[in-house]
């Protein structure tokens, strides 16, 4: 993890996410992908369910994916839900040292507990979530 990551950002709707209020009373998931990763697009899936579906906090940073417009649409065409925030020239990622996509971090208390990076099936991401919690 970076000594000074970026915690408070703004999605690709203007809504401001601040990941150190977050993961305070529960982890967090950061997953870094980006619409022209073909793994990103079976990885999202269950990003999307992960969203939907459970009480932790689930933030997505899109890499490189295109304008505002760009990734609302494509958002909208895979019917995902996740909040997202549009890290249109990949300065986000690069602060987060990140390396490949799909990756993804586990904040909690605005510490990161895990990082990891492919393809991870949906009861891999909860059970990292919930021993983040639990320990």
């Amino acid at each position: 993890m970076p000594a000074n990551p970026q915690l408070q950002l703004i999605d690709y709707q203007g809504q401001v996410i601040n990941l150190n209020t977050t993961s305070q009373s529960k982890p967090t998931l950061i997953y870094f992908w980006g619409t022209w990763c073909p793994i990103c697009s079976i990885t999202s899936e269950a990003i999307n369910e992960l969203a939907k579906d459970t009480n932790y906090s689930v933030v997505t940073i899109a890499i490189k994916s295109g304008s505002d417009q760009d990734l609302h649409r494509y958002l909208n065409e895979n019917s995902y839900t996740f909040t997202t925030i549009n890290d249109k020239n990949g300065e986000i990622f690069a602060d987060w040292q990140g390396q490949v996509t799909p990756s993804y971090i586990v904040l909690k208390d605005s510490k990161m507990t895990q990082g990891l990076t492919g393809i991870q099936p949906l009861w891999s991401l909860k059970l990292r979530l919930w021993l983040s919690e639990a320990f």
